[in-house]
């Protein structure tokens, strides 16, 4: 799957899960990073594509940055993009995790 005109582009997100927030069905899932979705862009679930950003510290309602990677899930519809600034440097092994929290749920890989 060619994932090259995902990767790197810029995107506009709002975030409808800030750090710190509880999953609205899920009362154990605390997010412990900004979560949310790029406006305009429907994923596989046809909702609105989800994002996870990276290396902000504050609760955030949106956001810009550049996509960095791709974790797509292998037993589910739809793939997360992650999200950060774009001028660092992010491990695989940062991100995986960053992500953990929701993604240990789901079986995937990160997609560079």
């Amino acid at each position: 799957m060619d994932h090259s005109d995902i990767l790197g582009r810029i995107v506009e997100c709002t975030i409808d899960r800030p750090l710190g927030s509880i999953h609205p069905e899920h009362p154990d899932i605390y997010y412990s990073v900004n979560y949310g979705y790029v406006d305009g862009i429907y994923g596989g679930d046809g909702e609105e594509q989800d994002v996870y950003i990276l290396r902000v510290d504050k609760a955030i309602k949106s956001y810009k940055g550049k996509v960095i990677a791709i974790y797509h899930r292998l037993n589910d519809n739809e793939d997360k993009w992650i999200v950060s600034s774009g001028t660092e440097e992010i491990s695989d092994e940062e991100i995986l995790n960053a992500i953990e929290f929701q993604e240990k749920y789901f079986e995937g890989q990160l997609i560079r």
